[in-house]
């Protein structure tokens, strides 16, 4: 009789290894997401600080990285045919086009503004809000009774030092030159000896806006600058008519460029 023998279990025990809490990798995420938020609020606020016109060029790449909009057309499938290996580049002109484009918007802006300025809407219509070849000009414009300044005089009255500071606050956002003039109508004025003239007036009164736009918060350096005119740029027909007696300022646009080529790296 054969005795049968028990073959012996084997059991096999693996110790199970883990991972200790700084190696895992839910950290990186973490460092990731903090990264990546840092990298935006670097970016926001080097765009807050740069120019106007940067700030238009970037929200105009934003809206069109390609510059591709204006080649398809209607088209469903766009992309689709010759046009679309096509590539449009910035040129000088399409910059011009953006800073009118700001300068329009910042007049209207203003002229928003100039009831709550002025503190009579009346007063409103005096302030002509207008953009030229030039750029944007801003005419305080006087009539029959004394408005912004006193009769014969560069002295400004309490209202025009409000306009001329809430002005220089906003003006101060841009960076456009910035030249102000002074204009009389043809109406002879002169003082006693005959010594102070529609010159020195308009001459005195542009400078008089000078100040109060720089005690508002325009930047000196930004003023290309102050000129009297006299009545030698009326603004109506009738050389005799109040409403030549203005002071100007104008928000001066680079001279628009020769060629529509791209710009230049």
């Amino acid at each position: 009789m054969k005795t049968v023998r028990e073959k012996p279990i084997i059991v096999i025990r693996r110790p199970k290894r883990g991972h200790g809490g700084h190696h895992g990798g839910a950290w990186k995420v973490a460092f990731a997401d903090f990264m990546t938020a840092m990298m935006a609020l670097f970016l926001v606020l080097w765009l807050v600080s740069q120019s106007s016109d940067v700030r238009a060029a970037i929200a105009g790449y934003f809206q069109d990285p390609m510059g591709r909009a204006h080649e398809f057309g209607n088209s469903v499938f766009k992309g689709d045919g010759a046009q679309a290996a096509l590539r449009r580049q910035i040129t000088q002109r399409d910059l011009v086009d953006a800073r009118r484009d700001r300068l329009s918007q910042l007049g209207e802006e203003i002229e928003r503004s100039l009831p709550e300025t002025l503190g009579d809407a009346g007063l409103a219509s005096h302030v002509v809000v207008e953009l030229v070849d030039e750029g944007l000009r801003i005419s305080l414009v006087e009539d029959s009774a004394d408005v912004f300044f006193a009769s014969g005089s560069a002295r400004p009255l309490p209202v025009t030092e409000r306009l001329l500071a809430a002005l220089g606050k906003t003006l101060a956002t841009v960076s456009y030159p910035i030249a102000v003039e002074g204009h009389t109508d043809a109406q002879p004025f002169l003082s006693q000896g005959g010594t102070y003239t529609n010159w020195e007036l308009s001459a005195d009164r542009a400078n008089a806006a000078r100040r109060l736009l720089v005690n508002g918060g325009l930047p000196d350096p930004r003023l290309s600058g102050v000129r009297g005119l006299g009545d030698r740029q009326p603004r109506v027909a009738d050389p005799f008519a109040p409403q030549n007696r203005r002071v100007t300022i104008l928000l001066q646009l680079p001279a628009p460029p020769d060629d529509s080529g791209p710009l230049a790296p």
